[in-house]
């Protein structure tokens, strides 16, 4: 079994999603009958796939886990500080979801719920405490949706950074200033996934996380691992002419590289 698998999409997206989970053991590996789930996709802002998750692979993803039995599924997140994530939703068309997927999902914007838990960081040398949205500690599963992109400050986003979205926004002030990587990695020891899917059909090779180059992957990524998909989405980006990490060693990135010096899988 590939601790990272990569299936492309050449008819169906739901069906590539399916087989791509399907390579690292399937959907009923990792949800068992009548589990909350929880699914985190990237909406920092309103921009259009792969700045943001894409609503029709989310709606895929949504289908898949109930068809897997879990008894409810919930689409959390919380955007940049400067937007609502209301808006941004709504802008996206994520609310329409509650319609056109069956059974419907519950979304709620992580800033509107306003139940924050403060997590304290044992091994954290530069992020020592977080708030975190209450909904973490009542729900069953946690599947990360992480695009695929270059950021122009972490140099690349992926499974590790979409965690940021967790954090209580008026704490992320201070998150980017110095020491963005590590403080990506450290907040990762206290977030416990049990699957990613990344949509890697499309990506920013420059630039980013809201707008860069496009290439087009055409690829479904799946894993256990957030450590091994990310060196994996970089190796991507890699392949294409005038993208931003060219040269770099995934393993040598700042966060990855803290990541794994802190154990995180």
């Amino acid at each position: 079994m590939p601790l990272v698998s990569k299936v492309k999409v050449e008819g169906s997206l739901k069906e590539a999603i399916e087989q791509a989970v399907k390579q690292i053991g399937g959907f009923d590996r990792f949800i068992k009958n009548g589990e909350r789930v929880l699914l985190k996709p990237n909406f920092n802002t309103a921009d259009p796939f792969p700045a943001s998750t894409d609503p029709v692979f989310l709606k895929a993803v949504v289908e898949l886990v109930y068809q897997a039995g879990a008894g409810q599924v919930i689409i959390g997140e919380s955007t940049t500080m400067a937007l609502k994530t209301r808006s941004v939703m709504e802008k996206l068309g994520i609310f329409n979801l509650e319609k056109e997927a069956l059974p419907a999902p519950k979304i709620i914007a992580f800033d509107e719920e306003g139940r924050w838990v403060k997590k304290e960081i044992p091994k954290g040398k530069y992020l020592k405490c977080v708030g975190l949205p209450e909904i973490l500690d009542k729900v069953d599963k946690l599947i990360l949706l992480p695009c695929l992109k270059t950021h122009f400050l972490g140099q690349f986003t992926g499974s590790l950074k979409i965690s940021i979205g967790f954090v209580k926004p008026i704490e992320r002030l201070g998150f980017h200033a110095n020491h963005l990587n590590e403080k990506i990695a450290e907040l990762n020891t206290v977030i416990n996934p049990d699957l990613i899917i990344m949509d890697g059909r499309k990506c920013f090779i420059n630039r980013g996380p809201s707008e860069g180059e496009i290439a087009e992957p055409g690829l479904i990524l799946a894993s256990e691992n957030r450590v091994a998909i990310d060196i994996e989405g970089i190796k991507i980006i890699q392949g294409y002419d005038g993208n931003s990490l060219s040269g770099l060693q995934p393993e040598d990135l700042g966060q990855i590289k803290t990541a794994k010096e802190l154990g995180i899988k």
